[in-house]
């Protein structure tokens, strides 16, 4: 395993810097560990819905993981509110940096990460393959 720092910057957003991260690697399988920062607002697709739910405002990152490959990330976040309320769910892109999001990631060499459908759920889900 080998790791990755990300130090995000004003105005990106999360899901894309963390796709151009394992991209310009040249990984192909990873987990983000951890990560802490602030959004200026989110979207969050939260368990059952269809489609992301958008939180606008200041918000603190408290949480973040999830896998990443290059057929698609699925990663999940909390944050909060400035009145302390918390959401949770999938995150979308439009989840954007307000200040800073520093973030744990953890690449996999000789792993392959792809997305597949899966009959049982009907989702893409996570097929993983070791590629030494």
């Amino acid at each position: 395993m080998q790791t990755l720092v990300l130090r995000l910057n004003p105005g990106d957003d999360l899901r894309a810097a963390l796709d151009l991260a394992l991209t310009q690697g040249g990984a192909e399988a990873a987990f983000v560990v951890s990560g802490i920062g602030s959004l200026r607002g989110a979207s969050v697709r939260f368990a059952g819905a269809e489609l992301p739910a958008r939180i606008e405002g200041d918000l603190e990152i408290l949480t973040l993981a999830g896998s990443l490959s290059p057929d698609g990330s699925h990663i999940h976040i909390s944050v909060s509110d400035a009145q302390g309320k918390v959401f949770g769910g999938h995150a979308a892109p439009g989840c954007v940096v307000r200040t800073t999001a520093e973030i744990l990631v953890a690449v996999l060499p000789g792993w392959r990460f792809a997305r597949t459908h899966d009959p049982l759920t009907g989702y893409a889900e996570l097929a993983p393959r070791q590629v030494r």
